[in-house]
């Protein structure tokens, strides 16, 4: 049976976790204006604004959003190829919006990083 990771090891990369806060208090972008946008991407565009992992962001995530935005609109219309779920997974991931992005990113939500 293969040992388990130790976090606390000199040579862990889950060392040094950042903290995101619950609520990071910055303002959500507005949405680029190079189409219109339905409510449910409206409202997305909110959520991952308003998440913990977006106190981590700029305004230079502004346009990689919005790519990934255009994804998640074709994955609810039923549009979406193999392409499009494949880049939006890994849009995902590299915004730290899932658990393994976050982990690779060195990211823990407030109160989690103990």
């Amino acid at each position: 049976m293969p040992k388990f990771r130790n976090p606390n090891s000199p040579h862990s990369r889950y060392k040094g976790l950042v903290e995101l806060p619950s609520d990071h208090g910055l303002p959500v972008p507005d949405m680029p204006a190079v189409r219109d946008w339905t409510e449910a991407e409206r409202d997305q565009w909110r959520q991952w604004w308003e998440s913990p992992q977006a106190a981590m962001w700029d305004e230079s995530f502004i346009p990689t959003v919005a790519v990934m935005l255009t994804y998640f609109g074709k994955i609810l219309d039923g549009t979406a190829t193999s392409t499009h779920q494949m880049e939006f997974r890994h849009l995902a991931g590299a915004l730290g919006l899932t658990a393994e992005g976050m982990k690779r990113l060195g990211w823990a939500f407030e109160g989690d990083a103990e």
